[in-house]
């Protein structure tokens, strides 16, 4: 190989055109997913206040929402519910009428186009904030799966694209799997979040999900931030029980595992880009300590880069509005 001064690298970076035609890593709104807060009630679109730019959304407004998002370009939402009563096993979750059934089918009906995902978890649904069935103070994995894969179901049965079960119970893809088959829902994807780490980048989120646990943690369920090879071993597993999409969480904090995630595995590969990454962008621009759209650009950038397909972000909208711009 060439050296100075035969090889001059700064050539490539002369002009913004010769930039963008030598760019190795683009943007697209096409690998967007976007996130959203839906409760009861009427004409309600509150800012969720750690989240800027984010709402909770009232399903009377919800038609009108959505329309935007597709509007923008933007492929698929992922659904999270508050629910009108809370209970020790979460029955609204997986009720043919809970918020997120009746949100799905009013999304399918305005856009039909627009691709649905139903987050599958309990947190917010319990008393308890807890992602299962509590037994002696303790989450009881294998009568959890029993409510996963009913609350798969009933959003499949109300419209639902693909489901994404995320309570990091071991065998939920293959409960959900299996549910899903023996009603006849052979070809409904399911999009695991298989290596979801007990990280401190989800305060926001259990602000807007209305989902802290009322006692102890979720260590003894989701994943040591300190384990990447462990993450390796959960993906495994959940491609081994029908996983059809791939996914780790959070995004910025764990860029090399899922560089390690595109290496070793070729299943389509999502990140999700959480709540306290967004937070943090905004609350810094708020404060005038950062260049909001540059440096938002630039952490999107660094996740397809690493190697994701799908991005799930709070940034969706807002970037994809700068997209059209360009």
């Amino acid at each position: 190989m060439s050296e100075f001064p035969d090889t001059r690298l700064r050539r490539l970076r002369e002009q913004p055109s010769i930039r963008s035609l030598v760019r190795e890593t683009r943007l697209t709104t096409s690998s967007f997913v976007y996130p959203m807060f839906i409760r009861h009630g009427s004409g309600i679109k509150e800012v969720i206040d750690p989240m800027p730019g984010c709402y909770h959304i009232s399903l009377d407004l919800l038609a009108e929402e959505v329309q935007e998002i597709y509007d923008l370009g933007i492929p698929a939402v992922l659904l999270f519910g508050l629910p009108a009563d809370k209970d020790p096993l979460g029955t609204e979750a997986y009720d043919p009428e809970g918020i997120i059934q009746e949100a799905i089918r009013i999304i399918k009906k305005a856009t039909p186009e627009l691709m649905v995902i139903g987050d599958v978890c309990l947190c917010e649904y319990t008393d308890h904030g807890h992602c299962g069935v509590i037994n002696d103070s303790h989450v009881d994995n294998d009568q959890t799966l029993d409510l996963l894969g009913k609350t798969g179901l009933a959003q499949i049965q109300a419209g639902a694209d693909m489901v994404a079960p995320s309570a990091m119970m071991d065998g939920q893809v293959r409960a959900i799997r299996e549910t899903l088959d023996a009603s006849g829902y052979t070809n409904s994807p399911i999009m695991g979040y298989a290596a979801k780490y007990a990280s401190s980048f989800y305060g926001p989120f259990r602000v807007a999900a209305d989902s802290t646990p009322q006692f102890g943690d979720r260590r003894t369920y989701q994943m040591d931030p300190a384990n990447a090879r462990m993450a390796m071993r959960e993906i495994e597993t959940d491609i081994s029980e029908g996983a059809d999409v791939i996914m780790v969480k959070p995004a910025l904090a764990y860029l090399d595992v899922i560089r390690q995630a595109r290496d070793r595995f070729d299943l389509p590969l999502a990140a999700y880009n959480v709540s306290g990454e967004y937070s943090l962008v905004k609350a810094a621009s708020q404060m005038g300590w950062v260049d909001e759209k540059p440096i938002t650009m630039e952490l999107l950038t660094a996740i397809q880069r690493a190697g994701a397909d799908i991005i799930i972000s709070y940034h969706a909208k807002e970037v994809a509005k700068w997209l059209k711009e360009e």
